[in-house]
């Protein structure tokens, strides 16, 4: 057996989600699009951002963290 250095890549198989939201957020995530664009100078459709800004949200939620740290949130 070949011993790479690189371990195996995990599987990145997107898992298709459908939400629902309010009006109001959708408005908001509207606006944020909006600001995206002038911010990069490129438009992003809201389904592309919410991956991103769910994954900085888990990111920055230091309670969250500690918690998976002691291994009490299951994968």
């Amino acid at each position: 057996m070949v011993n790479l250095r690189l371990p195996r890549i995990p599987d990145r198989t997107p898992v298709k989600l459908g939400i629902q939201v309010t009006p109001q957020l959708h408005a908001d995530l509207q606006d944020y699009a909006a600001l995206y664009k002038e911010a990069y100078g490129r438009e992003e459709a809201i389904a592309d951002l919410i991956p991103s800004m769910l994954s900085a949200f888990l990111e920055s939620d230091r309670a969250f963290a500690q918690t998976r740290a002691r291994g009490r949130a299951a994968r």
